[in-house]
């Protein structure tokens, strides 16, 4: 766990004043910081911001400046991004495309089959490419493979060649490299082994444009341990050889940091020993510790017995974290740390038909 961050707590402390929590307050001078180490450490190394993480335009105005474009995975996020940053540089991936996002007009399009360049042909459209690639590389430690091995995403190395002969003696669909998002919760070492290995497969196919994903590690067990930038930028660099466009795609370890989910204790009681504490609001806000299985960080004013926090759900999953060492009772203001990245966005948010959470910002 980790200290308050002040203008969060004080705008938490405010609101709960005002009734108004359940809410997210965001840290964007946090995440202005983070994001200005983090492109000192890439240097040339092209950066785009996967918008899956967090689309919350307050949040990419801040990230903005610091990248080369966005990654996107749906026409809802293609619209979103035109509305909030036209003319910004969109790579656009994922399986299942339908035909306007297949045939979107973006800066590289991510190709996830050979019958999406079939389509491509039959509709006459036009566009710059990046093959897909699931290379069937060992991947150790990994919270979530992407690709060595059967997974939907991407093609194997048949489906590659498949591609590669379509393409040749036309200039309407154009080739300008591979993209390759195997694994996710990686540390930096493990990391720039698997980018050497998808470098590796590149050169052998002629390409100078490769896209490594995103991945980087975090971990809501150790909120103080982050992802080492520094060695990943520099490691990077060293792989890179002259004339190649090295890019990778991050999410998660860009804006998870920056945001609270801030609520209230409800009620505490005792169920066959276990210390309960109910809060307002739950997993149907932030669906990080459901989806993830784990125990969501959380600020910690006054050690006690452990508790288990849950929230409102008629359901034993909604647990938000268990055995909490920490003194609640009810009224008390509840912050759940790094909640700014998959959180709102990925939550049902409808379910029991709650009220929604608040959205506010300091340091901006």
């Amino acid at each position: 766990m980790t200290a308050t961050t002040l203008p969060i707590r004080a705008r938490a402390v405010e609101l709960a004043a005002a009734g108004q929590l359940p809410a997210y307050i965001y840290d964007l001078a946090d995440l202005d910081a983070h994001m200005a180490a983090i492109r000192s450490a890439m240097g040339d190394i092209e950066v785009y911001y996967a918008v899956k993480a967090n689309p919350d335009p307050n949040l990419m105005k801040v990230i903005a400046p610091y990248v080369q474009g966005f990654e996107i995975a749906s026409g809802g996020e293609l619209a979103h991004v035109r509305e909030h940053f036209p003319g910004s540089r969109i790579a656009l991936g994922g399986p299942g495309k339908t035909d306007a996002e297949l045939f979107a007009d973006v800066y590289r399009l991510h190709i996830e089959s050979p019958s999406e360049i079939r389509r491509l042909f039959a509709a006459g459209r036009s566009a710059d490419v990046l093959l897909r690639v699931n290379l069937d590389i060992p991947i150790k430690g990994a919270s979530l493979a992407m690709g060595g091995g059967a997974t939907p995403f991407g093609m194997d190395p048949e489906g590659v060649a498949e591609c590669l002969d379509m393409l040749k003696g036309q200039d309407a669909v154009r080739l300008r490299g591979i993209h390759a998002h195997l694994a996710s919760g990686l540390d930096a070492p493990a990391m720039l082994e698997l980018a050497g290995a998808i470098l590796g497969y590149a050169r052998g196919l002629g390409v100078m444009e490769v896209n490594v994903g995103g991945g980087m590690a975090v971990s809501y067990a150790d909120p103080g341990s982050r992802f080492d930038w520094e060695a990943y930028g520099a490691g990077l660099a060293a792989l890179r050889r002259p004339g190649e466009t090295l890019r990778i795609e991050p999410g998660r370890s860009i804006s998870v940091y920056c945001g609270r989910y801030v609520t209230r204790v409800m009620d505490v009681k005792r169920v066959h020993g276990e210390l309960f504490a109910v809060v307002a609001g739950g997993t149907h806000h932030i669906r990080t510790p459901a989806t993830k299985g784990h125990s969501q960080p959380m600020v910690i004013d006054e050690p006690g017995e452990p508790a288990t926090i849950v929230g409102q759900l008629c359901t034993p999953k909604d647990t938000m974290a268990r055995h909490v060492p920490v003194s609640l009772k009810t009224g008390d203001v509840v912050e759940f740390l790094m909640a700014g990245a998959y959180a709102w966005n990925i939550s049902h948010h409808d379910f029991l038909m709650h009220p929604k959470p608040g959205f506010h910002y300091v340091g901006g």
